[in-house]
């Protein structure tokens, strides 16, 4: 007998093999063996599963089914689970619900869902929120038929009448974009096909600039400038890209007065800028790139403001007055602090707000401009998240932001930066009697391989949790590209804790949590540390009896799911099973391909394996390509057949390798989504779907069976 909820207070060990069922007798798919030779700085790896790259060919379709056939029936017997988590995500998840209205250019701009649709609505009300409401688009008319539908990044024109937005129904992120009149509800003409979302008006209300990508490697090089009730296959070209690892983006400031067109690496920017009043105007470079100075800008007043690397691992904040923007001219505003990484800025009339890292947390600190005494906004909880949001008026003294921890549910808060008042606006409401009170969060450290001091976050349902070792946990790591992992809420994770489960964080390096060099700590030649601090925290978690050391399991994405890859590998009898999603595992092979997306615009983050010393530090760790003979975690993989970043080949060559070298009857499943994208499926019932059956996976390993 299958019991699902955990009991309370004890939990007896016994063996721990999968189910037997029907499905024990299946036979999984095996992929044919067609040896390729891949030869480079005189070494020779055979891939035997190359092939399965032809995106094209029906053989390779036919695999991915029949492994998508197995998994099904491998995971059958979890049905009643999954429908069960299903009705406890779409019960505790409001279905009709209302975002924060926030104010800008005269009107209240809000999203809205209802009950018995997959999308949102994008509104608006006019002058008050006691207004008609006017429905500017309908997410749902334009998904309608469709299998998959992002719509990404709405924007209004600067004469508030127009609405230009990206529709992707594939997902491998070609967008068309196309636009509606706001006053008569006609949508236009205009279409601008096989682009990115990445649009900004100038400030005439019929000039669009947008950023066209390359068609093989996806690569946004190309900035246009399309005028309305023109023909987009006109457009003028006003900005091209030509250094192959940098990307373009193009947006406006928030002044609105300037057009920014931006460049970027790992390494290096470089952004030119536009007087937004005069669209058929050339952009000036701000400041041309050098080789390791990051930067980005804004604009407020008589100045651009910038957060700069330059003589500052941990970023540092000048200005620099509008007519001179070379570096000569720059201000200093906040200097550099060994011990705190500057995130971000906010600019208002009478304040500036900063968002800093410290101690790998998130603090607002507010400094008025009089030279007054400044402070910070105080949160109580150990772990959490908070960031500015929706602040487009700089003559006020509110400030928007918001917060959530892994026991408070988001909010949003207007926080008076004069009187220190904070008030809240609105919190997630999360039905079928959610207490809070019920689930405790802790954060504690683990000491990795090398002595560094790796944060942990964690959450548990207090009336479930003891402190002896006995509780199944799953943990969650990511640790690439300086992206930092903060303590947030979520509602679907509730059905976790309920069952007895401890859910945890690593913060590992390669993240920016502790500040700069944690990133650079764990990328290049130094990324095996990100593989190592996850290990080490699991291996803490253990010993500080949080967790079940015969029922820890392991979550990540993307290049959270090369973490997953090399753990595996490196140290299999941790964990009891782990979820790979669309995991990035065959780096070698990918860091060597430039027609893949991605690849030219990372190599100061991996390392260029046509460098010898960055090949062979890559093969020591690349998932794909150490995969030995012997026995392995239960091991989900999940992976989007159209996925634009990680490509379906990357699990599915994995799997397979797996199926014929791992010596363990643990279950191994792939499971792909043949129309979504890098973030899985668009209809919000379906990312519901797809959580319970990711659950149900380990719901059903960590249940404790004679």
């Amino acid at each position: 007998m299958r019991n699902f909820l955990f009991h309370a207070t004890i939990f007896i060990t016994m063996s721990l093999t999968f189910p037997v069922s029907a499905a024990d007798a299946l036979q999984p798919p095996v992929a044919k063996v067609v040896p390729k030779k891949l030869v480079i700085h005189n070494h020779t790896r055979t891939d035997n599963y190359y092939w399965l790259k032809e995106r094209d060919n029906p053989e390779v379709v036919k695999y991915l089914e029949a492994e998508n056939s197995y998994t099904s029936a491998v995971m059958a017997h979890t049905q009643p689970l999954q429908d069960a988590l299903f009705k406890e995500f779409k019960a505790r998840i409001k279905q009709t619900d209302m975002s924060v209205p926030y104010k800008r250019d005269g009107y209240f701009y809000y999203t809205r869902t209802e009950e018995s649709k997959q999308y949102p609505l994008y509104c608006r009300k006019k002058g008050s929120l006691d207004s008609p409401e006017e429905i500017m688009l309908d997410v749902n008319e334009v998904a309608r038929g469709e299998k998959y539908c992002s719509v990404a990044n709405p924007q209004v024109s600067s004469g508030q009448d127009i609405i230009a937005y990206s529709v992707d129904t594939a997902g491998r992120l070609f967008y068309t974009i196309r636009f509606r009149n706001l006053a008569t509800a006609e949508t236009l003409k205009d279409s601008i096909p096989n682009v990115t979302s990445n649009v900004a008006w100038a400030n005439d209300n019929r000039t669009l600039f947008y950023a066209k990508q390359d068609p093989v490697t996806l690569r946004r090089y190309r900035i246009y400038r399309h005028v309305l009730g023109t023909d987009s296959a006109q457009d003028k070209l006003v900005y091209e890209e030509k250094d192959a690892t940098f990307s373009s983006f193009v947006f406006k400031t928030k002044s609105k007065n300037y057009l920014i067109i931006g460049s970027s690496q790992t390494l290096s920017n470089e952004y030119r800028y536009l007087d937004a009043n005069a669209p058929e105007g050339e952009f000036k470079v701000f400041l041309p790139r050098q080789k390791d100075h990051e930067y980005s800008i804004d604009h407020y007043g008589a100045h651009f403001y910038i957060r700069t690397n330059k003589g500052a691992k941990n970023f540092r904040l000048m200005r620099t007055p509008v007519a001179a923007t070379s570096m000569e001219n720059w201000q200093e505003v906040i200097p550099h602090r060994p011990d705190v990484l500057l995130e971000g800025f906010e600019v208002f009339r009478d304040y500036l707000v900063v968002v800093d890292r410290r101690t790998g947390l998130l603090k607002l600190r507010i400094r008025p401009w009089t030279g007054a005494a400044e402070h910070e906004v105080e949160f109580a909880e150990p772990a959490y998240t908070a960031l500015p949001t929706a602040n487009f008026d700089f003559d006020t003294s509110l400030l928007r932001f918001t917060y959530s921890s892994m026991t408070t549910p988001s909010s949003v808060f207007d926080y008076d930066m004069l009187t220190r008042k904070r008030t809240l606006l609105k919190r997630q409401e999360v039905q079928a009697g959610f207490d809070q009170n019920n689930y405790a969060t802790e954060r504690l450290f683990a000491t990795a391989k090398d002595g560094k001091q790796v944060p942990i976050s964690l959450v548990y349902n207090r009336k479930l949790f003891r402190k002896d070792g006995t509780n199944p946990l799953l943990l969650y790591g990511y640790g690439s590209y300086g992206n930092s992992l903060d303590a947030a809420f979520d509602p679907m994770r509730v059905s976790l804790l309920d069952r007895g489960f401890v859910y945890a964080i690593a913060h590992i390096r390669g993240g920016e949590e502790m500040g700069r060099q944690w990133y650079e700590d764990g990328k290049l030649m130094k990324k095996k540390n990100t593989f190592t601090d996850f290990i080490a925290s699991a291996e803490h978690l253990v010993a500080a009896k949080y967790a079940d050391p015969k029922r820890v399991f392991a979550n990540g994405g993307s290049a959270g799911g090369l973490l997953m890859g090399a753990v595996a590998n490196m140290r299999p009898d941790i964990f009891r099973g782990i979820i790979a999603a669309v995991p990035w595992v065959d780096v070698v092979t990918g860091m060597l391909d430039d027609s893949i997306p991605l690849t030219t615009l990372e190599y100061d983050e991996w390392g260029n394996p046509n460098d010898q010393a960055y090949y062979e530090y890559m093969l020591s760790y690349s998932p794909y390509d150490r995969v030995e003979k012997k026995a392995y975690p239960a091991i989900l993989a999940l992976t989007s057949f159209q996925d634009s970043q990680v490509q379906y080949w990357d699990p599915a060559k994995w799997v397979a390798k797996l199926r014929v070298l791992k010596t363990d009857q643990n279950p191994l499943l792939l499971k792909t989504e043949m129309k979504a994208s890098h973030g899985g499926l668009s209809a919000r019932d379906e990312r519901y779907r797809d959580k319970a059956f990711e659950y149900a996976f380990i719901l059903d390993l960590a249940v404790i069976r004679d």
